[in-house]
């Protein structure tokens, strides 16, 4: 069977950044299916082209058995017009190499809603090869810019709003990777049973061999890992950062791995207040992850309040965390909480340093078995929940079903 997965910003392991089409793919391919991927090759946090074209528009590769096309799409650096001309030019590209790329036919497409353009292309070529379209739900658009401050009545907002409930309808299936999604789409009259809930997850064998263990080291070191975005809200451990240290918790240091549009202005704060405790690093690949995670004592989540967050959340970077096996500081108003329901941590509100320092704090003094417990909890959760063959028996049931 040939799967077609329509992702403008899927990614191999070696680049930064969540894998989960590659990875979901991966294990499709071992089961039997024939899974090509359609992703652009600008990277959308390092802002920059992965791939050499040439005079080519497109390149096809294979990436450890999952073959990939590389859409070339219009540059940006960055949410101005012409991320939106990146977004139309990858969905518009994408439809004209997958009506004359030289590959079977697929039997089934499925676009992902990293935004709704490229989930229209992929429901456009389903009815130009006639075969089910599959839609799933990453961010709820146009939802998530109303609910950041774009008002409902922007005339891109109304365009999404008119394209997101086309869509709904069309689609065979819907795939949700929030828990909670099936209230907002459902109150836009799509029936129920049209929905699942597939989250995000881990590959554990790229956790295997890394040790559950606390180095002994000078510094106690809590980290983030990721985008630096404006939903991300890193001023906060910035501000905890500074409580630390008035507080003459000298060998507690906060670290900052990744890269995003928020990155330079913090790093000029930090700079200009005199952080010498916080350290910013360049970002990694994604099967490096676990490694740079297993370094660290403590791990942190953070988002804005924001009342998108009520349909849950399904992080990437969560997952990864808890799959680490070390103890996460989650501050989020997020309607879904793992760590909190298998004490995987510590839970404070969002968008309050004060609570962040006294938790890094109390997870400072607290003993290693203590940390090492809850890190294990995360792991075991994961290990049942969100390993990748267990959310990929969801996928192909939903396939199945389809077809």
């Amino acid at each position: 069977m040939n799967i077609w997965i329509f992702n403008h910003y899927a990614i191999t392991p070696d680049l930064p950044g969540g894998t989960r089409h590659f990875d979901f793919s991966k294990e499709l391919t071992e089961r039997g299916y024939n899974v090509t991927i359609f992703a652009s090759s600008f990277h959308y946090s390092l802002l920059r082209e992965t791939k050499d074209y040439g005079k080519s528009s497109y390149i096809i590769e294979d990436y450890d058995g999952v073959k990939f096309v590389w859409i070339k799409t219009f540059p940006y650096s960055k949410n101005d017009w012409r991320r939106v001309l990146n977004m139309l030019s990858y969905s518009v590209r994408a439809y004209n190499v997958a009506k004359k790329i030289d590959m079977e036919k697929p039997d089934v497409i499925i676009g992902s809603s990293v935004h709704l353009f490229a989930v229209y292309t992929a429901y456009l070529l389903s009815k130009y090869y006639k075969v089910p379209f599959i839609m799933e739900v990453r961010d709820l658009w146009p939802q998530t810019l109303i609910d950041m401050g774009v008002s409902r009545w922007n005339p891109f907002v109304i365009l999404l709003g008119i394209l997101e409930k086309f869509l709904y309808k069309r689609a065979q299936k819907i795939i949700s990777v929030l828990p909670k999604a099936y209230e907002y789409i459902t109150s836009l009259g799509i029936p129920l049973e049209k929905i699942e809930w597939i989250p995000n997850g881990v590959d554990l064998k790229r956790v295997e061999h890394i040790e559950n263990n606390f180095e002994k080291k000078t510094r106690f070191k809590v980290l983030y890992t990721g985008v630096h975005g404006i939903t991300d809200g890193l001023d906060i451990l910035l501000d905890s950062a500074k409580i630390l240290k008035e507080r003459g918790y000298s060998d507690i240091v906060i670290e900052l791995v990744g890269d995003g549009y928020e990155k330079k202005r913090l790093m000029k704060r930090a700079l200009e207040e005199g952080l010498d405790n916080v350290f910013f690093k360049d970002p990694v690949k994604k099967d490096k992850v676990p490694e740079i995670l297993s370094k660290a004592d403590v791990l942190f989540f953070n988002l804005l309040a924001k009342d998108t967050f009520k349909y849950g959340i399904s992080s990437n970077k969560l997952f990864d965390y808890l799959a680490s096996g070390r103890p996460i500081i989650f501050a989020s108003n997020a309607s879904n909480n793992p760590v909190e329901e298998v004490k995987a941590g510590i839970t404070v509100p969002p968008e309050d340093p004060e609570a962040v320092a006294e938790a890094i704090i109390n997870l400072y003094k607290m003993s290693e078995e203590e940390r090492l417990k809850m890190g294990e909890n995360g792991r075991k959760y994961v290990k049942e929940y969100h390993d990748i063959p267990v959310l990929v028996d969801k996928l192909e049931k939903v396939i199945q079903e389809v077809l």
